[in-house]
């Protein structure tokens, strides 16, 4: 008996490396691995849910979702809003991290108010947005009505409602971009700053040609973990406004949910689950190229 025990006790400690990680990998692939093979499954077939099994269908979901109109409707949708904030997240981002970059009295405070948005829960920040926004009773046109100015439609309006959510968007992550950015500005060497300084370097000379340049890898990096989320927005988008009024605000990830969850269509709404992770993917491995070349550089 204990010979056998000294064996089995062997036999765990040569093979220690797969059993200690075995449970990890198991609950992986059950909440991981195991729902993404079925959403592949689901993407060749036409299943309703709760009216009979999946019949394969090859890629006739791909081929429908070329020719329906929602689709190519939240493509433009997911392009506008996605393009726009990402770009003004930037901007903004790294403008407010050099102003941080600079010490001055009180900065610890204000950079931990600045960041509260960021802090707060997505849905949370939504439904507030969604009353301030609201065209009767939101505090946005209370400010504008009492300095003289005409009351705004914001999200009940098919123009604005998008700027609006944009609006939205830029106020809570530009705090994100802001704090990777302005980790990346104190960890540049202070010697190009110096010597650029001794030859008479103005400060927009020193941004274009030497801040700027320097932290371009960071500002792409920031760029792809924020696209992550931002091209599949759904939290805000959802909670203000469901893809309205009509389908103006409706983005290709909110519009292959409505299909699943809504219509029931479960194959062609993984199928359309599948269009949107290939954007992402497409955009992350063409910013992760410029990241390198950047590198290189």
């Amino acid at each position: 008996m204990m010979e056998a025990l000294r064996g089995v006790s062997r036999y765990v400690n040569r093979r220690q490396r797969f059993f200690f990680p075995a449970p990890a990998v198991a609950v992986l692939f059950l909440i991981v691995v195991l729902p993404i093979a079925f959403n592949l499954y689901l993407t060749f077939t036409r299943w309703t849910v709760g009216l009979g099994q999946p019949k394969f269908v090859g890629f006739d979901n791909f081929v429908e979702a070329f020719g329906d109109d929602r689709v190519w409707n939240g493509l433009k949708v997911m392009v506008y809003f996605s393009g726009v904030s990402l770009a003004l997240e930037l901007a903004l981002g790294l403008l407010i991290a050099l102003y941080f970059s600079r010490a001055f009295k009180g900065s610890e405070v204000v950079q931990a108010i600045y960041i509260i948005p960021f802090a707060a829960t997505p849905v949370a920040v939504a439904l507030i947005w969604r009353v301030m926004l609201n065209p009767e009773i939101g505090v946005l046109n209370y400010l504008l009505t009492s300095i003289g100015l005409p009351p705004g439609l914001w999200v009940s309006s098919p123009v604005a409602v998008v700027p609006s959510l944009i609006m939205v968007d830029v106020w809570k992550w530009t705090p994100m971009i802001t704090l990777i950015v302005l980790a990346g500005l104190k960890s540049l060497p202070q010697d190009p700053y110096e010597a650029a300084r001794i030859d008479g370097a103005n400060p927009l000379q020193i941004f274009w040609f030497i801040t700027l340049p320097l932290i371009r890898p960071v500002l792409i990096a920031a760029l792809m973990l924020r696209s992550l989320d931002n091209l599949k927005e759904f939290d805000t988008i959802y909670t203000i406004t469901q893809g309205g009024p009509g389908i103006a605000s409706e983005t290709l990830y909110l519009y292959s949910y409505n299909v699943a969850f809504g219509f029931f269509k479960a194959g062609y709404g993984s199928a359309l689950m599948v269009v949107v992770f290939m954007i992402v993917l497409l955009f992350n491995v063409v910013m992760n190229r410029l990241r390198r070349d950047s590198l290189v550089f």
